[in-house]
């Protein structure tokens, strides 16, 4: 959906251009830097796990809010090459960090990413470019010791190929946390990811989409969210909300009052959400209530055994169990079998299945028409994507598919 933008600076005023960063789950890049476009931003880079993008302080508060796919939103302080610990503080040491740290503020490198770099420690990354940072600002605000009693100011670098990439962190805690989740299934999927991976099927509120192992409510709920215009991000707050030098007060309002005149409770969708077990359905229903959608999903207690649905053109979007527990694995075959059995019986659905379970396909009973390889956490999953035809135009018979 695109967004209009809304101009929050006075007139006159010139805000801040910033280069942002917005990091995301390996394999999500494309949906992220589609999101970043609707909001009406220019991307400038894509690498593996982040997108780069221009845009002002009421895009750094937007992206925050609005994006669903994101995991954190960094200001881009500076990138230099370091091969070695003395390139890397120096390069630190040379960015301009008296423009973003006051002379109180708690600055900390909270996470170092090395890949193919010959600096891999993350530890020891950490702790030079904090002395570098330390160094810098000694000399910036003519004092030698820093009481770093003020407002929080995490960095994040990554380093690729000897290419380090140093990020401001706006966002705190993950923008995954969307705070509606308080009670969790044994192996939950990520919110962000659940999103990302509904943004990567055609599924739209018009249309039925039924998760028959909803756990504790994911796919339904981010899809709710979704259909009823709610931006991830309207009821959590952010470390840059306190950076009042960087971004006015005046702009997080705005931006919260913007994602809230989209919000449309009255929508008709038909979403649904099956479990086996009671109480995964009773925290599903305790969460969509919290998320504020909960009038929008219909639960059920159901196992994949019972799986049908009289309309045609529906959506099976889920996150079956893999087998990571030695006992389970027995049970694998039948389960994939059952769920191949169960979506062969839905005229002209689709299915679009994550899992790290190896003989999916094969137990199913089809070759997916469509696989992706999503990392989720350090765990290496595919997305298989079984495509049903698409629902006729008006008059008109089904030739295609999806």
């Amino acid at each position: 959906m695109k967004h209009e933008r809304r101009p929050v600076a006075a007139m006159g005023e010139v805000m801040r251009t910033f280069e942002l960063i917005a990091p995301c789950h390996f394999g999500m890049e494309a949906v992220l830097k589609r999101e970043i476009t609707d909001l009406g931003y220019d991307v400038t880079e894509v690498a593996d796990g982040r997108v780069t993008f221009f845009g002002d302080e009421e895009a750094l508060c937007r992206t925050n809010v609005f994006l669903r796919t994101a995991e954190r939103i960094l200001i881009k302080v500076g990138s230099f090459p370091a091969g070695t610990f003395e390139e890397l503080f120096q390069g630190t040491k040379s960015l301009p960090w008296e423009e973003y740290i006051p002379v109180d503020g708690r600055f900390w490198v909270a996470k170092a990413a090395s890949v193919k770099s010959k600096l891999f420690s993350p530890s020891d990354i950490q702790s030079i470019m904090k002395k570098a940072m330390v160094e810098r600002l000694k000399d910036k605000y003519g004092i030698s010791w820093f009481k770093e009693d003020g407002e929080s100011y995490p960095v994040r670098a990554f380093l690729m190929k000897d290419q380090v990439t140093v990020g401001l962190d706006t966002t705190g805690e993950s923008l995954h946390k969307r705070g509606y989740r308080k009670l969790t299934a044994k192996a939950p999927i990520a919110e962000n990811l659940a999103a990302a991976l509904i943004l990567l099927t055609p599924w739209n509120k018009d249309r039925i989409l039924v998760d028959p192992f909803c756990g504790s409510g994911t796919f339904p709920i981010e899809a709710a969210m979704m259909a009823a215009g709610i931006a991830p991000g309207t009821d959590r707050s952010f470390t840059a909300q306190r950076w009042e030098h960087i971004v006015g007060r005046k702009t997080w309002y705005d931006t919260v009052d913007e994602a809230r005149e989209q919000v449309d409770f009255s929508v008709d969708t038909d979403i649904q959400g099956y479990d086996i077990d009671d109480a995964m359905v009773s925290i599903a229903r305790e969460n969509a209530k919290l998320a504020g959608v909960d009038k929008l999903i219909h639960f059920q207690r159901r196992g994949i055994d019972q799986l049908s649905h009289p309309k045609k053109y529906g959506f099976l979007i889920t996150n079956p169990p893999y087998g990571e527990r030695l006992q389970e694995k027995k049970e694998m075959p039948a389960l994939y079998r059952t769920i191949g059995e169960r979506y062969r019986a839905l005229d002209s659905w689709s299915m679009y299945l994550i899992t790290a379970y190896e003989n999916a396909e094969q137990d199913i009973g089809r070759k997916a028409d469509k696989n992706r390889k999503i990392y989720n956490g350090m765990m290496k999953t595919y997305y298989y994507q079984f495509l049903g035809p698409k629902p006729p135009r008006a008059g008109k018979a089904v030739v295609r598919h999806e």
